[in-house]
């Protein structure tokens, strides 16, 4: 796991070899031990490279290792203390990335050089920790506590010139890294003696202080207001904050103390635990399947070079701008000129000049591409009729996708020559940032269009989670209950400032009702009519609160037959400065409209806590996802908790909604939608779903075993 030989007559090269991503699992730990113990007391050894077999350095800690403490082998602490302690020079050759573990056993190192292509940062973060074996520690001792900060708390990659300007790196390279750095410890220069011969004091960072850093605590106390303000409940970001102050502060072994014990508070916490399995759940979407028995593993994507995108709103831009970043020759086609030359411009801005995108008005300029996105509006007839003409004009064997976020894939499929080759696409705004992609079959979508629709999606740096046909797919139809739950309290004494309030204190980046302003309430107006839930072709003379004999609420109807749709008119659920503005303050117009509107039905305004606003949103939103696992829609809870966090702004601390149920406990969300469902009868979407009954009857297992009910379950429905 750890090569050792020594190179150039006097260089101990020293090589970790642990595939795909050289990762510091027990057996890697061991093997760099006893090769730095041999390097020491090897006497034909002058100095050390440390380097990463196959081009890559090392990707961190095995994740799969977390939380075993019973595993054999010397700690990353005590092998990171060995080798900065030895009295030969140590030089980290870093290619392809030095990320978490990775960049502190860099660190560790008393030079680094790095290959020009290289990344290096502290990921930690996102899976609810901060670097705990020296990382928070060493980095600000080395670059400054401002740089250091940044990155720790961010989790982002840095480039090889970045971390060069920050004196992270000693020296950037185009050539073979590992070469440069074997010369590099034995180089000598003509007004110094060779490194091998250098002191190394100086080098050995945990014998460094922090430059210095004026106003330290005014810093520090501006830091945590910052994080706080950010991290939306998130623990880790604030534990990083303490961790760095530690290294600014404390000498060396008592930040190391500080450092162990802040990440013991965090190692075993739950939003450690939900932002572990984030990480595996955004990977588990590419191991897709079919209810035909199709799978990721045996069925091949088709070849795509050539994309047409249809229409250029905002959607149909991002897309664009996705397609085109992903290397792919775009046909740009919009049939309104004043459109397409706003489109031109904007997706232009966006690309800032680069990619291969043309433009037409014309459908015809699609007909030679392997694959279509149409992204028009949200109206059956226009995207059928278009349907059949893509059909009539691509060739044969091109790919018809839709960006529909509801409608029906097979309708859409029943209007093309080859229905087989439709799947649906359904990006999130903006698509070329949104990450999330639903990947959308119909019965007759082949296992082929699905492949190629999920490897694009990959190539587009998407998370793809292929899901089954029904209204919605998977997040759109567990929104809806979950936009429904935000109305009803509103009717029953809720203001939008508390509901927001609740749900942004809970992690959201914003509440139901500032998002439907920003999002534009007519689009749901407009989704409404086309269900006829409002509008001409609502039978004359229905009760407004009643439709299909269950509770509806009328509020965002009416809030757009006045006009009010958001921030694009300057008022919404909230008032704004002007058409367009973005910030949201409350508005004594619509305190007057909600008092008037429960007068006129007769309804007595009660208080309502933030509990309840929590529980009856989430709670109706995880019941609707159980009920999305019983029909087969999704595959797995994971690929449901992998939508919501990635393209509904689920906080990644709390897993997801299927995720956070089960921490919640099975138990404790049924019995809530009991009491409930027992106020409210006349709110199907709030009586348990029968998944969830089985599930709690079944002991509530954890969630990696519910398949298990979930198959079951099924095969009796």
């Amino acid at each position: 796991m750890a090569q050792y030989r020594v190179v150039s007559g006097s260089v101990a090269l020293i090589t970790i070899q642990n595939p795909p991503v050289n990762a510091l699992r027990a057996a890697v730990r061991e093997g760099l031990f006893n090769t730095i113990k041999r390097a020491s007391s090897d006497p034909q050894v002058r100095s050390v490279v440390l380097s990463g077999h196959n081009g890559t350095f090392c990707g961190g800690a095995d994740i799969k290792e977390f939380g075993n403490v019973s595993l054999p082998g010397p700690h990353l602490v005590e092998i990171f203390q060995l080798m900065e302690d030895l009295v030969k020079p140590v030089v980290a050759a870093i290619e392809g990335f030095a990320l978490g573990g990775g960049l502190e056993l860099a660190l560790a190192c008393h030079y680094r050089i790095g290959h020009s292509k290289a990344k290096v940062g502290f990921p930690e973060v996102n899976l609810g920790l901060f670097p705990g074996a020296g990382g928070s520690q060493r980095l600000p001792r080395l670059v400054g506590v401002p740089a250091a900060l940044d990155i720790i708390i961010t989790g982002r990659h840095v480039a090889a010139g970045e971390a060069l300007k920050l004196g992270l790196l000693d020296r950037v390279i185009d050539q073979n890294t590992v070469d440069a750095a074997v010369t590099f410890s034995k180089i000598q220069k003509c007004t110094s003696p060779p490194i091998s011969g250098k002191p190394l004091d100086n080098h050995r960072l945990g014998n460094r202080p922090c430059p210095p850093l004026e106003n330290m605590d005014a810093f520090f106390e501006e830091a945590m207001k910052r994080v706080h303000s950010r991290a939306r409940g998130a623990v880790a970001p604030i534990t990083c904050v303490q961790a760095v102050r530690g290294a600014a502060t404390l000498p060396f072994h008592k930040g190391m103390e500080l450092e162990k014990m802040l990440l013991g508070t965090l190692f075993n916490s739950a939003q450690a635990q939900a932002s572990q399995y984030c990480f595996f759940a955004e990977r588990a979407g590419a191991r897709w399947s079919m209810p035909s028995g199709a799978r990721w593993d045996t069925c091949k994507a088709k070849p795509i070079s050539t994309a047409a995108v249809i229409g250029l709103g905002t959607m149909g831009r991002g897309i664009t701008v996705a397609l085109a970043r992903a290397g792919l020759s775009v046909v740009a086609v919009e049939t309104q000129e004043h459109q397409l030359a706003e489109a031109q411009r904007a997706v232009s801005r966006m690309l800032k000049g680069g990619g291969r995108v043309s433009y037409s008005p014309d459908l015809q300029a699609a007909a030679e591409v392997d694959l279509v996105v149409e992204a028009v509006f949200e109206d059956m007839a226009i995207k059928e009729k278009i349907f059949k003409q893509l059909s009539e004009v691509c060739k044969p064997g091109t790919l018809l996708t839709t960006n529909t976020s509801t409608l029906d894939i097979d309708r859409l499929a029943s209007c093309t020559r080859d229905p087989q080759l439709v799947v649906g696409m359904h990006f999130f705004a903006p698509a070329h940032i949104m990450r999330l992609l639903e990947v959308v079959y119909g019965p007759r979508s082949s296992p082929e269009a699905v492949a190629t629709a999920m490897q694009l999606g990959k190539r587009m740096g998407k998370v793809s989670v292929a899901v089954g046909n029904c209204t919605g797919f998977v997040g759109n139809r567990m929104l809806k209950p979950y936009l429904e739950q935000a109305n009803f309290l509103l009717e029953e004494g809720a203001t939008p400032e508390l509901v927001d309030a609740a749900l942004e204190e809970f992690g959201f980046p914003m509440g139901v009702f500032k998002m439907s302003d920003l999002s534009g309430l007519d689009v749901g107006w407009r989704v409404r009519k086309e269900e006829g839930l409002t509008g001409p072709g609502v039978t004359a003379g229905q009760p407004m609160r009643i439709r299909h004999g269950r509770r509806y609420s009328p509020l965002g109807d009416l809030m757009c037959e006045e006009g009010r749709y958001g921030q694009k008119t300057g008022s919404g659920w909230y008032l704004y400065d002007k058409p367009g503005g973005r910030v949201a303050r409350s508005d004594p117009w619509l305190r007057n409209f909600l008092e008037q509107y429960r007068a006129r039905h007769g309804l007595v305004a009660r208080r309502i806590s933030q509990q309840e606003v929590l529980e009856r949103c989430l709670y109706a939103l995880i019941n609707e996802g159980f009920r999305v696992l019983e029909d087969g829609i999704a595959a797995s809870p994971q690929n449901i908790d992998a939508i919501y966090v990635f393209g509904y702004s689920w906080p990644k601390h709390r897993g997801g909604p299927m995720f956070y149920a089960s921490q919640v406990g099975l138990a404790r969300v049924l019995e809530g939608l009991n009491h409930y469902h027992q106020a409210h009868p006349d709110v199907p979407h709030l009586e348990p779903c029968s998944l969830l009954r089985r599930l709690v009857a079944s002991g509530s297992p954890p969630i990696n075993k519910w398949s298990e009910v979930v198959k079951g379950h099924r095969s009796q429905l």
